[in-house]
């Protein structure tokens, strides 16, 4: 498979428009190609980590180094006082919805279930390790690492959201989506976003669906978007343009790298 990190990438440009004032749950008002729409800081966390992991480089250090260089892109309140620091700051415990939007690359390069959450646990450590922020990046990664391994819906539903979210259990997006509002947790995205993947048809609808729940839209989409590339196989050849021409060039040399180490 190819372009694997973009399809993070993608469902991150593709909600960015519809975070803040242009949230909607209308789903046939969403248009993925929106002029406006570009990379916001899930994008860049996400290479930041992916690149980490594939060069065998400091986790903290190469987030804090990536996301300084890139620092206009909607970054959180307490990540980016972690980023101003004149030096690395220690973890600051959040359980925020951070460590799920960035992992995506855990699930991609895993070759087995305990290598999964060791990546994604060593992705969350920096500034996400409080107990919820290490769940929700090792159940979006593990989401990601089944259906790489060609798992059906019922598995990963099992195993991915009923096991870290069972109070999700059993829940429907029809049934969680009039409720549903803008939420930064870990503990209403992460299984916000499977319930999205679980119940879509392909790739762009998955992604409509997260931007349609009302909430933090670029995010569900950027945690969802991965787990719907990995089991449909394909992604819409004008969002891989569109995510291509608005990603600088380090990204797409990471992107390409991560590929290869994938598919070697």
């Amino acid at each position: 498979m190819k372009n694997l990190l973009l399809s993070a990438a993608i469902g991150d440009i593709a909600g960015m428009p519809y975070e803040f004032k242009g949230r909607t749950k209308d789903y046939n008002a969403v248009d993925l190609l929106l002029p406006t729409n570009t990379y916001t800081d899930d994008t860049v966390c996400t290479f930041a980590c992916a690149e980490a992991l594939l060069r065998g480089l400091n986790m903290a250090e190469n987030l804090w180094n990536r996301c300084r260089a890139d620092f206009y892109r909607g970054f959180g309140g307490r990540f980016a006082r972690w980023l101003i620091a004149k030096e690395i700051q220690p973890s600051y415990h959040s359980y925020g919805n951070g460590s799920g939007m960035r992992v995506s690359a855990a699930g991609f390069m895993a070759k087995s279930v305990e290598e999964c959450i060791d990546l994604a646990t060593k992705t969350a450590l920096p500034t996400h390790d409080h107990p919820e922020g290490i769940k929700g990046a090792v159940a979006t990664a593990l989401a990601i690492f089944y259906g790489m391994q060609g798992k059906d819906k019922d598995f990963i539903r099992k195993q991915v959201l009923d096991e870290y979210y069972p109070n999700w259990s059993g829940l429907t997006y029809e049934g969680i989506k009039p409720g549903y509002g803008f939420d930064e947790t870990c503990q209403q995205t992460i299984p916000a976003a499977l319930i999205c993947f679980l119940e879509s048809k392909d790739y762009e609808d998955c992604l409509k669906l997260a931007i349609a729940l009302g909430g933090d839209a670029d995010t569900l989409a950027a945690i969802s978007g991965p787990m719907a590339y990995v089991f449909y196989k394909t992604m819409p050849e004008e969002l891989i343009a569109n995510a291509k021409a608005k990603l600088p060039e380090w990204m797409l040399e990471v992107n390409e790298e991560l590929d290869h180490y994938v598919n070697q």
